[in-house]
């Protein structure tokens, strides 16, 4: 797969892929990753990529050339499957969409910044608006990497164990149940009796119940009974 990341301030992005599992992936080229500084694509003799926006109001808002240079780049390269871009009045991301993005071959993401892109940019660019929640953030970035570790962490080969992202919470519209490790008391905190019997029907179906129990209670929209 390939993620063609841009953004105005590319330093925030690096960290993200430089560590843990999204660097395994990338040092196993199961992904390419590639950050692309939008100011260097603006025509402008300071680099500018904002202006005031059209009818006043507070806030500065990202120019539609710089982004279309750029984006336009990046397609010579290759055509990409989404353009997606970042935004709180998004599509919630949900593990299902992340699901189904890990299948493509090629995502291109656009961060926002200030008050947001110009919105031909977003009517005539990009394929797919994308939020990590309900909330306000500084710009796109963070969001991204978001975005990018539900994403990679699916790509087959890039977890030691393949069955461990199919386990995760939401992955059958359920809350993970509750995951125990060594010693098995610790200060009388004891460790649940199932989940040491031997018997493996029996574990599997302590967790599941243990699923729907929480999922019950966090999470009450998601259940089906």
């Amino acid at each position: 797969m390939k993620i063609d990341i841009l953004t105005i301030h590319p330093q925030l992005l690096q960290s993200p892929f430089e560590h843990s599992i999204l660097k395994r992936a990338i040092d196993k080229n199961l992904v390419d990753v590639k950050l692309w500084d939008i100011r260097k694509f603006s025509t402008h003799k300071q680099k500018s990529v904002d202006d005031y926006a059209f009818g006043g109001g507070a806030g500065m808002v990202m120019m539609i050339e710089p982004i279309d240079n750029c984006l336009q780049e990046v397609k010579k390269e290759n055509q990409p499957d989404e353009v997606i871009y970042l935004t709180p009045d998004g599509e919630v991301l949900s593990q299902k969409l992340a699901n189904h993005l890990s299948t493509l071959k090629h995502i291109v993401m656009i961060c926002g910044h200030y008050k947001g892109v110009d919105q031909r940019v977003r009517d005539n660019f990009v394929t797919r608006e994308v939020s990590i929640g309900d909330y306000v953030l500084s710009g796109g970035e963070l969001a991204a990497a978001v975005l990018s570790d539900a994403i990679i962490r699916l790509i087959p080969g890039v977890l030691s164990d393949e069955t461990s992202a199919l386990t995760d919470s939401f992955q059958d519209d359920l809350l993970a149940p509750p995951v125990y490790t060594r010693p098995m008391e610790y200060k009388g905190l004891k460790v649940p009796e199932v989940l040491f019997c031997g018997d493996h029907k029996k574990i599997e179906e302590w967790r599941h119940q243990q699923s729907l129990e929480r999922t019950k209670k966090l999470r009450p929209h998601l259940t089906k009974e």
